[in-house]
């Protein structure tokens, strides 16, 4: 299941290619680097978000593994 690091990397991105476009449409080049490395901030937020979730199932799996031979 998705986690919220992930939701909100996502979020993030989302929101940083609107200021990349709205800084190119305006002229803004401040606007425009702003919205990059917002986008660049939500993709390591999504990420960590992921290893997370991974980091998780496997200690999940492992645990069920473990009680399963415990029977």
């Amino acid at each position: 299941m998705i986690n919220k690091d992930e939701v909100a990397g996502k979020a993030e991105q989302l929101k940083g290619q609107a200021k990349e476009k709205v800084g190119e449409w305006t002229d803004n080049p401040d606007l425009e680097a702003e919205g990059v490395g917002d986008q660049a901030a939500g993709k390591a937020r999504e990420t960590v978000g992921t290893a997370k979730r991974k980091v998780e199932e496997a200690a999940d799996a492992v645990h069920d593994k473990v009680k399963e031979n415990l029977r």
